[in-house]
């Protein structure tokens, strides 16, 4: 074993051990070259990280080896090292302060190549003060890289200058880049939070088809992801100029924007690093110039004991939050899941309400937050209005799969009696303050949308302090989880704007009918093969939206009458489809594709005759600018059927009267896609795919990304033969087929001269074979269509596709498997 070596580091003296153990093998980057390097950079990096809580990923056998993360300062950790407990309701953290270049070389002596920090700095007297800065984290999807990654940190770079900051962009070491600015310090965490989310939201409105402001995994192929949420005081940020845990030593690396615009751009790793500041200094020098925490002032009678713990993205070495209820389970004797082992941390946000049938009935309210289930009871239930509070119980941490659990707790157990699932879905984070507060609004899969605030009553002790008030906020404000695409114009004043409610349309998922159950329940409606679209009448005038935002108005005039046939209502926002039909009035889609496109009058007025249209209105959403989403299906069926005058071209299509079975034959009959079930109770859930609305059709069909094609044989030679078809998945655009057949030859020879403009050299799809990648020429994966197939194969791939045809109303972000 190599002998130690002792040396004084700013006044304290350390013992350094096996410096030349290989911690990136790739390089053969020793431990030695790492302190060295931490020494050399300390003089920049450390205005960054003095005075944060520090959290560190520790490789003690090398990045090839296993991680390590610890936000605990350990015991072994020498008593000269500034730290700071935050003390929880159920736990305390001790962290170390990275003031100096003594703590930082003995980070180093541990492995901990990574250092991660908040935006936030310990005051005098170790209360947490206000963020002194803001980061947003654009992170490329598959298919993206630094290139695509800079055009929206120019944009951004823009959008700050007006907002009066000066921000630094910094090549993170991984994938993309952090933009930074520094902050005065007068916004709280939360306000901070909001000004970030809203200039992510309005870079996603001025560039929807490459940037993404919300989390969804199935959304990010081919796109940059801002993420906005590392504003949050509870979560960290790679520190500036720390070194990263990858094959390579990169480094979290400050650029300039000259920099930053070279066509040379990379991630550095840490000799250039040295390089580049020696020539030009820091670019975020002055950017962090907080005044340091005075030396001996956080001591243990200074603890801020409101802030939650700081939390990376992924981490170990937590307290088991399910040891009390593991404790007071049987895994043998009850059907509830018990795991075994501590929950890894999560960041995922689903929600569920149990009606538990207990000793008395009452209701499970669980949210998902780091891991684990937080859970209250509801005696009462959720209150249905904003004028009552109801009590809220906390209980014991419950896992993840309870989420989905239904059944009979056995008698005699913990718990008895029956559980079953009144609502579950996904939920938006407006608040979480451990222990007081926490805001959330709800999309629910069978309830719809709402917005909820648990209260805590902050007295009582004992018993009494696991009390919480339950409170249901305006519903209108939950139906607002992203504001309407704001121009240009009005983003750069500020992204902290005021937007209108969305009006994206509710979603129904795949399904069976099976998945249909007491029809005293359900409403039928039928399937029409069309182009969703949200009518919005204002003032008479009528305005036709897209799925994805696009303004289809110009391209069907004969909906213009609709203002006339609300009557006395000027002001309306309905859901409908839009339709051409046959010689004999059925819908074909087929037809319906020679309209799509057409914007110019003239261009319109062509086709009117050979290419007939109906509008089929089948839902409400405010009338005379009443907001009617929170109401059910049932009451706002009425209200539209009350409202609209129909005639041949404008109707609000009939309710099947009778059972699925028949309108599944009935359907059939007029050949039409199918049947949509929906739940007469249900509410309207503004751009949520739902269970509360189930789809089942006759024939399988598929929306697809198209990501590439293939050259045919014979005089399709130097032409397009086959299209390559995708659908997002986890790991990325999943490869599923190819389709050649349903084409004519002048959309083959039109299909030729798009591709072209949006060539790329890579391909954009996950797991295509070699024999189907060979010729493959490929594009960028922004358009959707629709193939009608014979069945899934055992790999995954369509069976028999047959083109139907563009959906230029759908995003590749909005397909999903359907069956």
């Amino acid at each position: 074993m190599a002998k130690a070596e002792r040396v004084t580091v700013g006044g304290h003296v350390l013992s350094l051990t096996n410096l030349d153990k290989v911690l990136y093998p790739a390089t053969g980057t020793t431990k030695r070259d790492v302190l060295a390097y931490y020494a050399a950079v300390a003089e920049w990096m450390i205005p960054h990280t003095e005075g944060r809580p520090a959290t560190r990923k520790r490789w003690v056998n090398g990045v090839d080896g296993e991680v390590f993360f610890e936000k605990n300062l350990p015991d072994s950790a020498p008593s000269w090292v500034a730290r700071h407990s935050i003390e929880h309701k159920d736990h305390e953290n001790v962290y170390p302060l990275v003031d100096d270049l003594a703590t930082l070389t003995w980070l180093g002596q541990v492995a901990a190549l990574e250092i991660h920090v908040p935006q936030w700095r310990f005051g005098p007297r170790g209360a947490e003060r206000n963020p002194d800065r803001i980061v947003l984290d654009l992170d490329p999807g598959e298919g993206v890289g630094l290139a695509e990654c800079v055009f929206v940190a120019q944009e951004m770079r823009g959008i700050l200058r007006d907002m009066g900051l000066d921000p630094v962009p910094v090549t993170s070491g991984s994938k993309g880049i952090h933009v930074y600015a520094a902050l005065d310090g007068k916004q709280t965490t939360d306000q901070v939070s909001e000004v970030a989310h809203e200039l992510a939201r309005a870079l996603e409105a001025d560039h929807p088809d490459l940037v993404l402001s919300t989390m969804g995994k199935q959304d990010r192929r081919g796109k940059v992801f801002v993420d906005w949420s590392q504003n949050n005081g509870n979560k960290t940020t790679i520190a500036p100029y720390s070194l990263r845990g990858r094959e390579h030593p990169t480094v979290a690396t400050p650029r300039t924007w000259r920099e930053l615009a070279s066509k040379s751009l990379h991630h550095l790793e840490y000799p250039e690093v040295l390089r580049l500041l020696k020539r030009r200094g820091d670019p975020m020098a002055g950017l962090s110039s907080g005044t340091p925490v005075p030396p001996g002032e956080l001591g243990d009678d200074h603890r801020n004991t409101e802030h939650p713990v700081p939390v990376d993205s992924a981490g170990d070495g937590r307290p088991d939050r399910l040891a009390k209820y593991r404790s007071m389970r049987d895994p043998a004797k009850t059907r509830e899941p018990v795991p075994s082992d501590a929950p890894p941390a999560s960041d995922g946000q689903s929600f569920v309400v149990q009606e538990h049938h207990a000793r008395r009935l009452h209701w499970d309210f669980r949210l998902e937050h780091d891991g684990v289930l937080v859970s209250w009871a509801l005696p009462k239930g959720e209150p249905q209005d904003t004028t009552q509070n109801h009590l809220a119980v906390q209980t014991e941490d419950h896992p993840l799969e309870y989420g989905t659990f239904e059944g009979t707790i056995a008698k005699g157990e913990y718990g008895a009696g029956e559980v079953t699932i009144w609502d579950s879905g996904s939920y938006e984070l407006e608040k979480w303050r451990d222990g007081k507060e926490v805001i959330v609004v709800l999309h629910g899969e069978q309830r719809g949308s709402r917005r909820i605030a648990l209260i805590h009553t902050g007295h009582g002790g004992g018993k009494a302090d696991s009390n919480w008030l339950i409170h249901r906020m305006k519903d209108d404000d939950a139906q607002d989880p992203a504001p309407s695409r704001p121009s240009a114009r009005s983003r750069t004043h500020s992204p902290k704007t005021t937007a209108l409610k969305s009006t994206d349309p509710m979603l129904a998922s795949p399904g069976a009918e099976s998945d249909v159950g007491d029809p005293d329940e359900w409403a039928v409606e039928l399937k029409w093969d069309g182009v969703r679209a949200i009518v919005t009448v204002h003032d008479g005038s009528v305005t036709l939206t897209s799925r994805n935002g696009h303004d289809m108005t110009p391209s069907y005039p004969e909906f213009a009458s609709l203002g006339e046939r609300l009557g006395d209502v000027a002001d309306a926002v309905l859901d409908g489809e839009i339709v051409a039909v046959d010689k004999q009035g059925r819908p074909d889609f087929g037809l319906l594709q020679t309209r799509m496109k057409l914007t110019r009058a003239r261009d319109v007025e062509r086709v009117r005759a050979t290419a007939p249209v109906r509008l089929l209105l089948f839902d409400v959403l405010s009338l005379g600018g009443t907001p009617l989403v929170g109401e059910s299906y049932d009451d706002r069926r009425a209200a539209l059927v009350d409202a609209v005058d129909a005639d041949p071209v404008i109707d609000v299509p009939p309710a099947f009267e009778g059972d699925l079975a028949s309108a599944m034959e009935f359907s059939k009959k007029l050949r039409l896609e199918g049947v949509v079930a929906k739940r007469r109770d249900s509410t309207y859930s503004i751009g949520r795919r739902s269970r509360a609305w189930i789809k089942i059709k006759h024939h399988a069909t598929q929306e697809v990304v198209i990501a590439g094609w293939r050259p045919g044989a014979g005089r399709r030679a130097d032409g397009v033969g086959s299209l390559l078809m995708g659908i997002p998945s986890d790991d990325g655009l999943r490869y599923v087929g190819r389709v050649g057949t349903g084409f004519s030859d002048r959309d083959l020879d039109d299909l030729l001269t798009a591709f072209r403009s949006s060539a790329r050299k890579t391909s954009p799809l996950v797991g295509v074979p070699r024999a189907d990648a060979r010729d493959a020429h490929w594009i960028t994966p922004s358009r959707v269509g629709e193939v009608e197939f014979a069945e899934w194969t055992s790999t995954d791939r369509l069976r028999q596709p047959t083109w139907r045809g563009w959906r230029p109303d759908k995003d590749p972000a909005d397909v999903v498997r359907e069956s």
